[in-house]
């Protein structure tokens, strides 16, 4: 297959589409700027442009470009860019998408299990309601501006993406630092549920569903086995050797980043369960929390 992705420089991007190569598929970035690559087609999701001569022919179009949720602190303008940053760019293409010609058989959308908001120990699937915090409201949003794909009868799947563990970059780089430095533990009480997946299974999922044509609308992309943080924090320890037992209190993350971005990002309980990808066959290949981080930070690696 023909397959185009946008953020192919981002975490999950740049994992995918040596993958999609690996498979035998072509892999055709979407970017901003001039590139080297013969295969890429040009956007600027700002102006609203993009080469959607470029478009025409492709079999697939993963999209995965956006502002990083928890890259800087919360200001009003940086809420904004946020949610433009999806809701611009995933108009853009799906509009683009449905005026084809010869329109991609599958629209593959990146999403967020922040839809889901936080529900506390309530186990919930891709039929439950969305929260209504910031972020919930950015992801419905996200979703939304696919429509035009839906409309146009494209196949279209929404990636409602766990936290990624990874080695190099994404959340776990960040959790993990305190723990290196001896100072790790539970953030708060530790009871808040953290659903995760990691960097493979991400990557594995997308594979799974560009080649499953009866999966479409949202697929939660998480392991089956969410833990709490006072379980992370201990998985944590023990796959780096240190201490885990230096707690600590809500108030400091609160300092730091916000009390609306701590809240929503550090202290969110989502117990998320991935029906749709389990109903579909799809077999994860890390759920135990510890061996998904000694595969991830471990000295086997």
């Amino acid at each position: 297959m023909q397959i185009a992705i946008t953020g192919a420089s981002g975490l999950i991007g740049t994992a995918l589409a040596p993958a999609l190569r690996a498979a035998g598929h072509t892999v055709r970035p979407v970017v901003r700027r001039p590139s080297a690559d013969p295969g890429a087609i040009l956007w600027d999701p700002t102006a609203g442009t993009i080469d959607a001569g470029g478009l025409e022919g492709v079999d697939a179009v993963v999209h995965l470009a956006g502002a990083g949720i928890g890259d800087k602190r919360w200001s009003a303008a940086r809420k904004r860019e946020i949610l433009e940053s999806r809701t611009r760019g995933t108009d853009l293409i799906a509009r683009t998408l449905a005026g084809l010609a010869t329109p991609p058989a599958v629209f593959v959308s990146g999403s967020a299990v922040g839809y889901y908001g936080s529900p506390g120990d309530e186990v919930v699937t891709e039929v439950s309601p969305p929260g209504d915090d910031f972020v919930a409201e950015v992801v419905q949003a996200w979703e939304a501006a696919a429509q035009p794909a839906v409309d146009a009868d494209i196949r279209t799947v929404f990636l409602r993406t766990a936290p990624v563990l990874a080695r190099h970059g994404g959340i776990l780089p960040r959790i993990a630092l305190p723990f290196r430095l001896f100072v790790g533990g539970r953030l708060g009480s530790g009871r808040q549920w953290m659903s995760w997946v990691t960097l493979d299974d991400a990557v594995g999922v997308i594979g799974f569903v560009l080649d499953h044509e009866n999966v479409s609308g949202p697929v939660n992309v998480a392991s089956p086995e969410p833990v709490t943080n006072a379980e992370l924090a201990r998985a944590i320890g023990a796959t780096l050797h240190r201490p885990s037992a230096i707690p600590v209190p809500a108030l400091a993350p609160r300092l730091v980043l916000g009390r609306e971005m701590a809240d929503s990002l550090i202290f969110i309980s989502q117990r998320v369960r991935p029906a749709v990808l389990l109903d579909a066959g799809f077999t994860f290949a890390h759920t135990d929390i510890s061996a998904a981080l000694e595969a991830t930070l471990g000295s086997r690696r």
